[in-house]
């Protein structure tokens, strides 16, 4: 007789700061037979950490990590050889963040507002060898050039950088938290908290808050 073989078992790791969504990503994770989480976790570096130790099949990573930015730890994996894939949760549908997360070497870009279907669907093609990205984003526009009578939206004009500081900021995280939180002096901080302003022409937090609430930004 020709043994039957087991299917497969997947093991994933999960990062989000916000324990609703993590928790949320675990529950569907394990109501399915082939998927096995093996870790969950607040902060980067801990998953940063799991991940190199174990090499698990799958993370799905929250984009703004405060501790440690998703695509630094998909350099660093990716540095490293490690098979790990990787897919980036995130509420931003700018061409310039979704092109940066797939040049860095992410499998997978989805929506944090995409139903459990299509996140079901993003994890299988994914550990299949495929790369996925949220159908909303409409890919063929990504990598096309585009419109040149579309104006260009400001978020785009944001680094990866000034993206995190703009986040917290509009979580009303102070200078000298934000400067701890992501390794850099408050001096730093302060320069790209300018420079973000700048870019969005937008004089205070208060703006920020009500452009981020506007764009539906407001959570990670």
């Amino acid at each position: 007789m020709v043994p039957i073989r087991e299917p497969k078992t997947y093991s994933i790791v999960l990062a989000d700061d916000l324990t609703l969504v993590r928790e949320g990503l675990a529950a569907l994770c394990n109501a399915q037979p082939h998927f096995r989480v093996v870790g969950q976790f607040s902060e980067g570096a801990a998953a940063l950490k799991l991940i190199q130790a174990q090499q698990p099949d799958l993370a799905v990573l929250d984009m703004n990590l405060v501790d440690l930015f998703a695509l630094e730890i998909v350099r660093r994996v990716r540095d490293a050889g490690l098979r790990t894939k990787i897919i980036v949760l995130s509420t931003r549908r700018d061409r310039k963040t979704v092109v940066e997360a797939l040049r860095c070497g992410v499998n997978g870009f989805l929506l944090k507002s995409a139903p459990a279907t299509q996140m079901l669907e993003a994890f299988e093609q994914v550990l299949e060898g495929s790369v996925f990205v949220s159908p909303q984003l409409e890919l063929n526009k990504i990598f096309s050039s585009g419109s040149k009578s579309e104006p260009e939206d400001p978020i785009d004009s944001l680094s990866g950088r000034e993206y995190q500081v703009f986040s917290l900021l509009v979580e009303g995280v102070r200078a000298k938290e934000i400067a701890a939180r992501l390794e850099l002096s408050p001096k730093t901080v302060d320069t790209y908290r300018a420079s973000l302003m700048r870019k969005l022409d937008i004089h205070d937090v208060a703006g920020l808050v009500k452009f981020a609430i506007q764009r539906d930004l407001t959570t990670h």
